[in-house]
């Protein structure tokens, strides 16, 4: 630990009034910043919890704490710290506005040395995942609905699978697009080994499609992909 403690700005958020008045997530956001200060030579020396949705283009205008946050960081000279990326946002734009911002974040999740580069690349990956789970979840429905057929009927199952294998081939193809970008720094810092590619990209905790781990398989199906 160094023996310099360094500022912290903390920032809190969940996404409805019900979570908001329970305290529900609040708490286990601060004692991840809490565990990740202690451990890492920080203190916290502000805190600003909010009760609102991350969605929309106007999100930080909504969001008058997270500006707080970000006013209290420039005077003190010091980050903003946040449990997940989730609680900033998963929409790219914003997490690239805020960039913008020229004040830095640390998210406890993803370490302390996390750039805004890796920042984005996260965050595109997590606009990625919900963008696919909601491709897949339409194609079926479309896929369903096909010439007038009612869901529940199974008559256009074979169509409906066909249609949601391109979907997921699709989203795939963007999730590689997106996760490559990863997978070349880790290259470019000395690590080429499929095997070691995989440990390196689980120590980043960067979720696979699925949300699961890497294996070596799975990276090689990647680079083949990219290929």
């Amino acid at each position: 630990m160094p023996d310099a403690i360094r500022p912290l700005v903390a920032y809190l958020r969940v996404s409805t009034d019900r979570q908001g008045k329970s305290g529900l997530g609040l708490e286990a956001q601060r004692a991840a910043i809490q565990v990740f200060a202690q451990a890492n030579g920080y203190m916290v020396i502000a805190e600003f919890e909010e009760v609102e949705t991350g969605k929309g283009s106007d999100a930080l205008d909504r969001r008058p704490r997270l500006a707080a946050a970000l006013t209290a960081a420039r005077k003190a000279k010091c980050p903003v710290v946040v449990a997940k990326l989730d609680r900033l946002s998963r929409d790219v734009a914003f997490v690239a506005g805020l960039m913008a911002q020229r004040v830095p974040f640390i998210v406890t999740e993803l370490g302390a040395d996390a750039d805004p580069f890796m920042l984005h690349v996260y965050a595109a990956l997590a606009e990625k995942e919900r963008a696919m789970i909601a491709s897949r979840t339409k194609a079926a429905l479309a896929a369903k609905r096909a010439q007038g057929v009612p869901l529940g009927n199974r008559t256009n199952l074979i169509e409906a699978q066909a249609k949601g294998a391109s979907a997921n081939r699709t989203a795939a193809d963007a999730f590689a697009v997106n996760i490559l970008p990863v997978v070349a720094d880790i290259q470019a810092r000395g690590t080429v080994s499929q095997r070691g590619i995989a440990v390196e990209l689980n120590a980043r905790r960067v979720p696979t499609a699925r949300g699961g781990e890497w294996t070596a398989v799975q990276v090689g199906r990647l680079l083949s992909r990219a290929a």
